[in-house]
């Protein structure tokens, strides 16, 4: 069977819409049909968990490990399901200007319309009745609490967790049973929203699978302070017992930064997690396969070794490594996931004990060609020094687009290289972005994955994330008939020339 294969890299949200933000309606649809007319076998997103306006929208600081960002759930779906009318869809979307710059997502307009939307479908749910709804609630441990530290938020001004009244802080029980009794329509209306999040994300990946397309997700390694399962289950987390954390994660200094990274995400108690059997990040995976076919496992190296700063910190540097029982972790994963269908993300400075714990567990790791030229004679992000087991891509969510990059942050010397490494002088971002797709396609590692930026061969105002800047990321939007015609073919060509179809 052959193993070579190629995909896409573009998030949900980064899908043409009528609504401000991508969705799992006909747009992912369409574009489901894009790829297997072009040949591809992958679709890869970022992570689809909550999203918070405070932490710049950003899909790797999740306010829950399980819950999705109801953002993504489709108002043409809920009209196809009967849950709402299109002249109450029509009358609500009208209050908003969506398209004031239709190359990007306009997160707020999004919120709120979309909550005005669901809130509608849950009134007509509750008249219409049904047992899908009330299965769900019963399948997903997690909800409740979910749904719960969502309105104790609310009620609260948007307040974080730790800041909460007391018994509400400490979840002490006659508080909680008091406010449920309260705010039970509310909370009802909050899980409401993750069954319609879960049922169409379930209906994309269906319709996926019968274009024999996989979905491949994105999980990140930590969840923040403020977050459902920080207040569900604090001793998971190194927290003192006023509940501040003890710990908290980054990484340290390096070539790149002489203070390192201070994330600020609170660290595990892994002592606690494996006496457990592990069961919170069982769960966890469990419903992100839910959703996917594959997930990638960001910080893949915080698996074997984190780096702990003490709390209070203003820079990562005063951290310390400590060790995770890896061994044993990732025994129970083999145990529940037999075929490990996971991928590392095993980017920078990466240990041997990493490495080899990556290989044991056959985990493809990831390559990005951006990464190759500054000398590529010995650089593993060089094509011809990758080996087979490795996900290679042109540049990552956090990378500027090839275009960007070529002429951007490229150096002269590593323009020079790349144009040696091809043969002929590269002077065009727009025949530079065409070349390094061609050298991921072509290279030997068994899956390549190209952005739809540089398919469609934009340049930095497409850059999804720039790691370290608080404002301005995730708000890349693909415009409504950008695909141009004719791409699907090419894209099939080339990977089919390559053994990837």
């Amino acid at each position: 069977m052959n193993k070579r294969s190629a995909g896409i890299l573009l998030p949900i949200t980064s899908l043409p819409s009528k609504f401000g933000i991508g969705d799992f309606g006909p747009e992912a649809l369409n574009f489901a049909k894009f790829l297997h007319d072009a040949g591809q076998k992958l679709w890869q997103v970022l992570p689809l968990t909550t999203i918070d306006s405070g932490c710049g929208n950003s899909p790797y600081s999740p306010t829950s490990a399980f819950a999705g960002n109801f953002l993504l759930t489709s108002p043409e779906l809920l009209v196809s399901d009967n849950l709402i009318l299109s002249d109450e869809l029509n009358r609500l979307a009208a209050k908003y200007d969506f398209n004031k710059d239709p190359d990007k997502v306009d997160y707020e307009a999004a919120r709120e319309f979309k909550t005005e939307v669901l809130n509608a479908a849950y009134k007509r749910y509750v008249k219409i009745g049904g047992g899908k709804f009330e299965a769900f609630r019963k399948s997903a441990s997690w909800l409740r609490d979910f749904a719960l530290f969502s309105v104790i938020k609310q009620a609260n001004g948007g307040a974080p967790w730790y800041e909460w009244p007391d018994e509400l802080k400490h979840h002490e029980p006659d508080a909680i049973k008091n406010f449920s009794a309260e705010y039970s329509n509310e909370i009802a209306r909050q899980e409401f929203y993750q069954f319609i999040f879960f049922m169409q994300a379930s209906e994309l990946r269906e319709r996926l699978k019968k274009l024999n397309i996989e979905l491949v997700g994105d999980m990140s390694l930590y969840v923040t302070r403020d977050c459902a399962d920080v207040w569900q289950n604090p001793g998971l987390f190194d927290f003192d017992e006023d509940l501040n954390p003890v710990t908290v994660a980054g990484v340290p200094p390096d070539y790149f930064s002489a203070t390192g990274q201070l994330w600020g995400n609170p660290t595990y108690k892994w002592d606690v997690m494996e006496q457990q059997g592990f069961k919170w990040w069982i769960e966890r995976l469990k419903t992100l396969f839910l959703l996917f076919d594959k997930v990638r496992v960001d910080h893949f190296r915080g698996l074997v070794a984190y780096w702990a700063v003490p709390y209070g910190e203003t820079t990562a540097q005063n951290g310390e490594w400590v060790d995770v029982p890896y061994e044993k972790f990732f025994a129970c994963l083999k145990e529940n996931f037999p075929t490990m269908p996971f991928w590392a993300e095993n980017l920078g400075i990466i240990t041997p004990d990493v490495e080899a714990l990556r290989k044991k567990m056959e985990l493809p790791g990831m390559l990005v060609l951006h990464f190759a030229f500054g000398n590529p004679a010995d650089n593993p992000y060089a094509p011809h020094n990758y080996t087979r087991d490795s996900v290679v891509y042109t540049g990552t969510h956090d990378n500027n687009t090839s275009r960007g990059w070529f002429e951007n942050d490229a150096t002269e010397d590593e323009i020079k290289n790349f144009s040696s490494y091809v043969g002929r002088d590269i002077m065009d971002g727009y025949i530079f972005t065409s070349e390094v797709t061609r050298l991921a396609v072509s290279s030997v590692a068994d899956t390549a994955i190209i952005p739809m930026q540089d398919y469609l061969r934009l340049g930095a105002e497409a850059r999804t994330n720039t790691p370290s800047t608080p404002t301005g990321n995730w708000a890349w939007r693909m415009r409504e008939g950008a695909i141009p015609d004719g791409l699907a073919d090419r894209i099939k060509a080339a990977c089919s020339l390559y053994g990837r179809v």
